[in-house]
């Protein structure tokens, strides 16, 4: 079975960029072919990696139903499962080390319980074929509560150095504990912190979550500005600040 990383938080801490130069670091260290998942219906952890996006299984679940009232992409005789197969087959986004699910959206109103399901059973189908999953989540606790991980070994909560951050964290540590999905280990980083360095009342907020503090990540404009220059995360040089304290964190991590 693989290894299920998940990586959870508030929103705006850094998530998708860590998940994104975790994925690289397993793939160069020739863990792979590593499943990334991009569980945020606000995808966008394929720019990170550097990579075109598949078609989305929101997207996938609206051609469905479109194909289900319309008739048309459906050959005669075909039912719904089978037509959903036939899509699912290209859901995934295949590179050298890794490959890509996204969730994405669902188009207009509507919940996204199918768009769940989907999820929960692609995960379902496809754990056994890598030795790793590593698991972007939205912001909040909907994939966890809802039970789509498949299992969890490792959970990676990232917070920046604000008090509500940390507390998010602490409820999602909550959360995971209360739903007894046990994983291996489980711990905080905090990202973005100025020079790499936590004041007394962030310290005091993590304590006081119970939360154990894998590492900080410093803040570093090179992040910045390769976001607003569209530039993949992935290819920050190996002497970025952010890779290094990265770098240490996995190893704490054993991964």
């Amino acid at each position: 079975m693989a290894h299920v990383i998940a990586v959870a938080g508030k929103g705006g801490v850094g998530k998708t960029t860590l998940t994104g130069l975790l994925i690289q670091y397993l793939g160069d260290q020739g863990k792979g072919p590593v499943l990334a998942v991009d569980a945020d219906a606000n995808s966008n952890l394929n720019e990170v990696l550097g990579v075109e996006a598949p078609p989305t299984l929101g997207e996938i679940r609206e051609a469905i139903n479109h194909a289900e009232e319309s008739g048309s992409g459906m050959s005669p005789g075909m039912s719904k499962a089978d037509y959903a197969e036939f899509r699912l087959q290209g859901a995934l986004a295949e590179e050298d080390d890794f490959d890509l699910l996204v969730m994405g959206r669902t188009q207009g109103k509507g919940c996204y319980c199918y768009v769940n399901g989907l999820l929960q059973t692609q995960l379902q189908k496809l754990q056994k074929q890598y030795p790793y999953i590593v698991v972007d989540n939205e912001a909040g606790l909907e994939h966890i509560s809802r039970g789509i991980l498949p299992s969890m070994e490792t959970a990676i909560l990232v917070s920046d150095c604000s008090r509500r951050g940390v507390q998010a964290a602490g409820r999602i540590k909550d959360l995971i504990v209360e739903l007894k999905l046990n994983p291996a280990r489980m711990g905080l980083i905090v990202n973005r912190a100025p020079n790499g360095v936590l004041n007394e009342g962030t310290r005091d907020e993590i304590e006081k979550q119970g939360l154990e503090l894998l590492g900080v990540v410093p803040a570093d404009d090179t992040v910045y500005e390769y976001d607003c220059d569209g530039r993949p995360t992935v290819e920050l040089p190996e002497t970025s600040p952010v890779r290094k304290a990265l770098l240490e964190i996995i190893a704490k991590l054993g991964l």
